[in-house]
Formats: C-alpha cells, sequence, structure tokens
C-alpha cells in the first residue's frame, strides 16, 4: 500500500507556496455589544453574549453560522490533499466491527458495522459466535444517518428490548419497545429520558426508567437539565400513568443511576450531586410499594460507591474509601453504611477502574501506568487468577449476570484494532472470537510510554506513536491529545484518524494528565476546582517536552481535545500561543463564567467552581478561554468545532470564543469555525460525518502546518 505522504509528493509544493503567500483571512463582521456583568465587585465585559442565543429561534446567529461555516468550507475545500484524506479514511474505516455480545435468556446480543454503515446495527443471535439476525437498523431511521441508538436493554428472558433512539446527537431520548422474535414494535413510548437508565423487571412485562419535566417551549437544547426522577413503566399503559420511584425535589441539580440486583432482591439506586464519582446510596426490596422510603445506606458525597453486586443482603462495592486507587468492599443492607466495610480486595499501586461479579468470581480491571490488567479473585478476596491479555493495551467488558459461567472483553491498543475475546469461568480459559480485517500493517508502528516532568514536579505519562524508525529531528508534524478531568482515564485505542494522520507522515502524542482517572482519586482531585491550572501545567509540560526531545517543534506542533479536552486545548493557547502551531479545539467549554447556566452545565460545578462564589470565580476568570483573548496576540492556525444540537456542551461556548479570537488574532494564521449540523457532542455521529470531519482536520493541520511529503 503506497503511503499517503508519495500519494502528495506533487501536491505539497502547491501546499506549501499557497501557505507562505498567504492572503490574510476576512471574517464575517460580528457583532459586539457592551454587555458588562459584574463578579464579587469585577467588571467584565461580555461583547458577544448574544452568540448564546439557539441559532434555532435567532436568524442573527443562524446567519452568522452559515458566513462563519461559509469561510471555513472555501478555506479547507481549497486544499487539494482533503479529498484524498477523505478517500483513505473511508477506506480504513470500511472494515466490520463488532461489540463485545452479551447474553440474557437464550440469546446473545451484539453490535456490529459492516463498515461504512452510518451506524452500527443491533444483532440476536442463538451462539456467540454465529451471524445473527437484524433486531434493529438505525439505519433505516433517518436518510441521513443521523438518529442513532442510545440505550438497549433486554429483559432477563431475552423476549422483550427497550431501546432509546437518540436523535441528532442530543442527550434527549425517547424510549421504544420491541419483541426480539417477532421484531415487533409496541405501542409504547416515553419521552422526556436524558441517557434511559433502563432497568427491566424481573417478570418481564415493565421498567424503571430516568425521565425529566418537559423544559419550556423553544428551550429544550439550552435549558438546565434539572429535577431527574426514576419511574416505572408498566407495559401497555400511558406514561402519564407510570408511577414515580424516586424523586428529591428539595435537591433539583441532583442525579441518580438506578441498579436491579440479579437475584431480583434489591434495587440499589446511586445518587450524584456532580459529575464527580462521588455518591450517595439508597437501597430498597424489589416488592416495596412505590410509597416505601428508601435506606440510606450512604447518606453523604465522601466517597465513590460503585456497586458491583450481591450475595443475598451482603453488597459488594468499589470505593475510594481510605483508598485513593480504589478497594473493594462489602456492606450490609441492614447494616450501618460505611462504618462497617469490610474489605475484600486491598488497593494497590495501580489503579482499580472496573469490578464485576460472575460465577462467585470477583473480575477486577486495573490501570498500571496506563494499561490495563485484570486480576480474578474470590468474594473472600483470594486472589485466584488472572486473564492473561494478548498485549500492553486497554481491556472493556468483562460484564454479565452474577451466574454466567462465561463473559466477554475486548482488547485494543493505539496500533491494535479492537479484538473479541470469551472468557470461560470455569477454565478460567480466552478464546479469540472475532479480530478485524482491516487495511493497516500494526508492525510498521510502534508506542512508547514516556514520562514529562510538569511545573511542580509531576512525572506526567505521554504515549508517543508512530512509524517505527521515525527521525527525531525536530521536524516532524506532531498531534499532542489530552483530557485531563472528571476522573476519566485516557486508555490505549486504535483510531482511524490517527492511523491515517501516521501515514501522512504525523506522530500521535497521547498526555495522561492530572484531573483523569489514571492514578486514581488523587490523580483526579489535584486537577479540579482551584488545582485547575495544573492540568494547562502538565500539558504545556508534555508539549515542551515534545519539542525538547526533538520529536517536533513549536512550528509543526498541533494540539487537539475536545469537550473539558476542548477547554484544556483553549486554556493553554490563550496561555502560552507562541507554543503551538496549531489548535483543534472541539465541543469545548471556553466560557468558565456563565457554563453553568446551560443544560448539563449545572453538574461540572464540582469539577470547576462556580463564578457565583467569589474565590471560585477568581480561578475561573484566570483561565477561561473566552475571558483571556488579549488584542493584538499572534495565535496559532485554529479551527473550532462544535455542533447545532450539542445539548452538553452547548455552541455559545465556541461561538463566543470564534469570535473573540478572530477580533483579536494580530498574525496571518487562520481562525475558522466549522460547525457540524444535525450533530452534538460526539455520541451518535454518522460515519459519514466522522469521516468529513476528520478529514477536514487532517487537511487543515496539513495546511497550516506546511506538511510535505518529505515529513
Amino acid at each position: 500500500m503506497p503511503t499517503l505522504r508519495a500519494t502528495f509528493s506533487l501536491t505539497a509544493l502547491v501546499a506549501i507556496a499557497s501557505l507562505s503567500h498567504a492572503e490574510p483571512m476576512t471574517y464575517p463582521q460580528t457583532r459586539r455589544g457592551d454587555q458588562v456583568d459584574s463578579y464579587h465587585g469585577e467588571q467584565v465585559a461580555d461583547p458577544y453574549r448574544w452568540l448564546e442565543d439557539d441559532a434555532r429561534t435567532s436568524k442573527e446567529v443562524a446567519d452568522w453560522v452559515a458566513a462563519e461555516n461559509e469561510v471555513t468550507r472555501k478555506f479547507l475545500d481549497a486544499i487539494p490533499e482533503r479529498e484524498e484524506f477523505r478517500k483513505r479514511l473511508a477506506e480504513l474505516w470500511n472494515y466490520e466491527r463488532y461489540s463485545a455480545p452479551w447474553k440474557m435468556g437464550e440469546r446473545y446480543f451484539y453490535l456490529k458495522n459492516d463498515g461504512l454503515q452510518n451506524q452500527a446495527v443491533l444483532y440476536w443471535s442463538e451462539t456467540y459466535e454465529g451471524d445473527g439476525k437484524v433486531l434493529l437498523d438505525p439505519n433505516a431511521w433517518a436518510a441521513d444517518g443521523t438518529i442513532a441508538l442510545g440505550q438497549a436493554e433486554v429483559s432477563d428472558d431475552g423476549r422483550l428490548l427497550a431501546y432509546a433512539k437518540q436523535e441528532a446527537g442530543s442527550d434527549w431520548v425517547t424510549i421504544h419497545v420491541k419483541e426480539v422474535e417477532s421484531g415487533r414494535d409496541l405501542d409504547d413510548v416515553l419521552e422526556w429520558s436524558r441517557h434511559g437508565n433502563i432497568v427491566w423487571n424481573a417478570a418481564g412485562d415493565g421498567f424503571y426508567y430516568a425521565r425529566y419535566p418537559e423544559p419550556p417551549e423553544g428551550q429544550k437544547f439550552q435549558a438546565l437539565a434539572l429535577n431527574q426522577m426514576v419511574y416505572f413503566h408498566k407495559l401497555g399503559t400511558r406514561q402519564a400513568d407510570d408511577v414515580v420511584v424516586y424523586a428529591d425535589s428539595e435537591h433539583p441539580e441532583w442525579s441518580s443511576w438506578l441498579t436491579r440486583t440479579d437475584d431480583n432482591r434489591y434495587l440499589v439506586l446511586s445518587v450524584n450531586r456532580s459529575t464527580d464519582p462521588q455518591n450517595k446510596v439508597l437501597v430498597r426490596p424489589v416488592d416495596a410499594p412505590a410509597e416505601t422510603p428508601w435506606t440510606r445506606l450512604v447518606d453523604d458525597f465522601d466517597n465513590e460507591w460503585g456497586f458491583i453486586g450481591n450475595k443475598d443482603a451482603t453488597l459488594f462495592f468499589l470505593t475510594d474509601l481510605d483508598a485513593p486507587t480504589k478497594r473493594v468492599v462489602s456492606l450490609q443492607v441492614s447494616g450501618a453504611g460505611r462504618e462497617d466495610a469490610k474489605e475484600i480486595v486491598p488497593a494497590t499501586r495501580a489503579t482499580l477502574v472496573n469490578t464485576s461479579l460472575l460465577s462467585n468470581q470477583l473480575f477486577c480491571q486495573y490501570l498500571e501506568d496506563v494499561a490495563s490488567h485484570v486480576s480474578i479473585l474470590s468474594t473472600e478476596g483470594e486472589l485466584l487468577g488472572t486473564v492473561e491479555l494478548p498485549g500492553v493495551g486497554s481491556v472493556a467488558g468483562f460484564g454479565g449476570e452474577q451466574d454466567d459461567i462465561e463473559t466477554f472483553y475486548t482488547f485494543t491498543s493505539y496500533t491494535t484494532p479492537p479484538s473479541i475475546y470469551r472468557y470461560a469461568i470455569g477454565p478460567h480459559q480466552s478464546t479469540l472470537v472475532r479480530a478485524p480485517k482491516i487495511d493497516f500493517d500494526p508492525t510498521k508502528y510502534e508506542s512508547k510510554l514516556e514520562f514529562c516532568t510538569s511545573k511542580d514536579g509531576t512525572r506526567v505519562p505521554v504515549i508517543v506513536t508512530a512509524r517505527k524508525g521515525l527521525k527525531r529531528d525536530g521536524k516532524n508534524p506532531t498531534l499532542l491529545y489530552a483530557y485531563g478531568g472528571f476522573n476519566i482515564p485516557l486508555t490505549p485505542a486504535f483510531s482511524v484518524e490517527y492511523a491515517v494522520w501516521m501515514d501522512m507522515g504525523g506522530v500521535v502524542a497521547v498526555a495522561n494528565l492530572r484531573g483523569g482517572g489514571e492514578y486514581g482519586e488523587e490523580w483526579h482531585a489535584d486537577g479540579k476546582k482551584h488545582k485547575k491550572q495544573n492540568v494547562f501545567d502538565d500539558f504545556i509540560a508534555a508539549a515542551e517536552w515534545l519539542v525538547a526531545e526533538k520529536y517536533t517543534s513549536s512550528e509543526k506542533l498541533a494540539i487537539m481535545g475536545g469537550s473539558n479536552g476542548g477547554l484544556l486545548v483553549g486554556a493553554v493557547m490563550t496561555q502560552r500561543p507562541e507554543l503551538f502551531g496549531a489548535a483543534l479545539p472541539a465541543v469545548g467549554v471556553l466560557d468558565m463564567l456563565r457554563f453553568h447556566k446551560f443544560t448539563a452545565g449545572l453538574f461540572w460545578v464540582d469539577e470547576y467552581g462556580s463564578s457565583d462564589d467569589a474565590e471560585e470565580f477568581k480561578t475561573l476568570r484566570a483561565y477561561s478561554p473566552y475571558h483571556n483573548v488579549k488584542d493584538g496576540t499572534k495565535y496559532p492556525a485554529t479551527m473550532i468545532t462544535s455542533a447545532d444540537t450539542d445539548d452538553r456542551v452547548v455552541p455559545m461556548h465556541s461561538f463566543k470564543f470564534g469570535a473573540a479570537l478572530q477580533h483579536a488574532q494580530a498574525g496571518d494564521a487562520p481562525i475558522l469555525l466549522r460547525i457540524e449540523t444535525r450533530a452534538g457532542h460526539g455520541a451518535g455521529t454518522p460515519i459519514t460525518k466522522r469521516i468529513d470531519q476528520a478529514a477536514d482536520r487532517w487537511a487543515f493541520l496539513w495546511q497550516v502546518l506546511g506538511m510535505n511529503a518529505a515529513d
């Protein structure tokens, strides 16, 4: 297979010539208002407040978005190599992709994408390795592929499926019910749920789910999501007749997640006040009347309590109680909560990220320096063995019912496409079930785990992936990616987009910053609220290290991140604009003074703080990307991406930040906004849109970094 670098040996000369003679960009005229807000005695200007309006209801905002997209398309479509990138992305994405199967009743269920299908299709089969029958094909729901399958839950006997439809990337979903054998949809349709939290009862004649009150007219995609409630829906009845199982009107900003124990004895409710993992735990017998009070097993937010499973009245939890890297403990339903916690699996240096209970054995998934390993222990804490993995990478799975004798998992790395394995619990044996057939040769690439040193001396992992034999001469176009927040670890995973970038001659560097979950709760806490600057310092240190180690140079270094990672990119490019050649902030949280006033933003206050608090305001004001754009600064070439139906991080963040950058830019580097239509925060995005988005990103970087066939 010829590389993309060889393909572009002639067109690269055109790209470099056009870049060196580029004319200054002409942007749409963006109205600057005179809005000034007072925060604890400090006056803060917000000239683009009007861009907070929804483009669906504001013609001025809609016209502005269209004008910005027109400028962006003119720039990107003029890049000769873009079409080759799009073609190669489509070729590489065109391979069969499977989820790990799961078993309910006597049927196995799995998701499969034939290659370039916009959405994965849900199948069922009588065997775990056999070709299945189509149960749900979301590709038939919309011609443009923008209606996706959200949560899909099968009843215990495998007879019925309750599933969520997610339109245009919104977090709002509509819940439907289907008979598995016949494929017939029932009349039950439930609205105003976000994500779902669908939990069947044991009889299979109804299910629990979470929903919100209907938002005010015209505010569906911007209003705060408050007052979540858990309902029970009896099949064949109206949604209006559903019974409230849990509600807390005194704390409208809190949310919950329900689980039913596999033995059908208890309902276990995790209550969160934010996106922090620390939670309360409430328990109630399954057969208790709806008005029965819940037992408050853990009644504070001091620790994380992730429910694993139960043995009669003994409940097992993954917790950070006295264990920043987490451990497994048991609690008694009738006990005194945390005071009676009995340790089952002690904490180790490695971070315990997930645990499941199968055949009376605990499958404990650990992260150690970002790589996965899996230990198997008895419910008394005796080590029974480990799962032998096919290499250094990431695993996901090991789910199922507690009495299952088998489970399934997926293995992947930055150079290994995901493969599906079956694990037989009795003989402790893994068997490869499905391996992808893809036009990618992993032997040509290698990943190296390195460490850089942050400003305060903290060691930060950086995994660098590139073609073997890479010359470290400071000339390699390099993409630095990170997230750094919400206790979320970045683990090695294969990416078609990264594969094409490396084939273009690029290097991929992924930094595991504080704020994430790679090293437990202390690592997370060191990157939140008033310590958020640590995250930005870690990222800057990784960039400086890549330059110092001659992987690249500032002129050839691009940074990318999405959501909280979009905030990361926005913050560091305003703090150190000279350090980067290009920036790609995606669906970012960029106005840190007003994020909590929209959709899910209130849930992030425990992570970021709030401008309503005087001390937290000072921290937020110091790094808020929108508020730290300075006129007359030479900012790196930037393409800001968002979507019109993003109701998690509303697009006003990207609109305001982009307008401010365009107004302030003193250099010739372009500042572009790419606003996707009928798309949201990322989940459910059709493959066609993902290919186009990636082609635009790589074409943008090819142009602004001056890449050529020799890179």
